[in-house]
């Protein structure tokens, strides 16, 4: 009987180990997920659809060529590229991609149509609606130095950063209403006008390099152009004040200059408007992105 109760002991003993050992094996494996499948460098992503007044990323395979809008867009080494869609923009847009082993796509994109207020003001001097000559010669001048430093196309990629507000403030014009004065229709508000104090600090809402950099000129006063590359670049009017040069590379929240009143201004405010070369973009679409 002795043996056999120490038999059945040793049996049990024996059992109860193999559990325990069973037990700590299973609590010290540790379930790895499966691997996430890598992204497809061949794909092509553009948004379904697409507001007036946007800024646009979207994704190509790399080494591919891209057309929009009659032009060949820059794509980054990682297959990004970016265009700007117009205020007047109409569907669909039509983007051309020939990927590096010569296979052709065309991505339509549809637009999302806003309605723009228009203000009706009569009464207004009429040299101010049709300046003299010598003054409106002046403009033409400053607005072709306006349009040249917006035609860069750098590589740099600043313009995929969040941007941020240059200065916090109530917004008192919004990009692409659009004024009628005296029965004669002005040009649609090219950007996001910010009330803000005299002299508030304004700052870079994304890194660049300054373009720009004019202290009085007739409609816009202090002038300062911020290029982002790839076309989209910042514009910042008004200014009473610019604290940066021509060729300056400025980090993202950089003190750039101070809002003002200059140029053609009933106020202090900041008039910061985008663009993507010569298409005009909404800078809040941007900041809500």
């Amino acid at each position: 009987m002795n043996a056999l109760l120490a038999g059945a002991l040793l049996c049990g003993l024996l059992a109860s180990l193999q559990a325990n050992a069973t037990r700590t094996a299973a609590a010290t494996v540790t379930q790895v997920p499966p691997a996430a499948a890598a992204p497809d460098p061949d794909r092509i992503v553009f948004p379904a659809e697409v507001s007036q007044g946007a800024m646009v990323i979207g994704k190509v395979p790399p080494g591919s060529t891209v057309r929009h809008a009659g032009r060949t867009l820059r794509v980054t080494g990682y297959g990004s590229v970016v265009f700007g869609v117009g205020r007047d923009a109409a569907s669909p847009l039509q983007v051309e991609v020939v990927r590096p082993d010569g296979r052709a796509d065309t991505v339509s994109i549809a637009v999302a149509r806003r309605d723009w207020p228009i203000e009706r003001v009569d009464g207004v001097p009429p040299k101010t609606v049709d300046p003299p000559p010598a003054i409106a010669e002046r403009i033409r001048r400053e607005q072709a130095t306006v349009t040249a430093a917006r035609a860069a196309d750098e590589p740099r990629t600043d313009f995929t950063q969040a941007f941020l507000w240059p200065v916090k403030g109530r917004i008192s014009g919004r990009f692409g209403n659009q004024r009628v004065y005296n029965g004669t229709p002005g040009s649609a508000h090219s950007g996001m006008d910010i009330a803000a104090p005299n002299g508030t600090p304004v700052l870079a809402p994304a890194a660049g390099v300054v373009t720009l950099a004019a202290p009085d000129f007739y409609l816009t006063g202090g002038t300062l152009l911020l290029d982002h590359g790839h076309g989209i670049s910042s514009n910042f009017l008004h200014l009473s004040r610019i604290d940066v040069q021509v060729g300056d590379r400025v980090e993202q929240g950089q003190v750039i200059g101070a809002v003002g009143a200059t140029g053609r201004a009933t106020g202090p405010h900041l008039h910061w408007g985008m663009n993507w070369f010569d298409v005009r973009i909404d800078p809040l679409l941007v900041l809500e992105r």
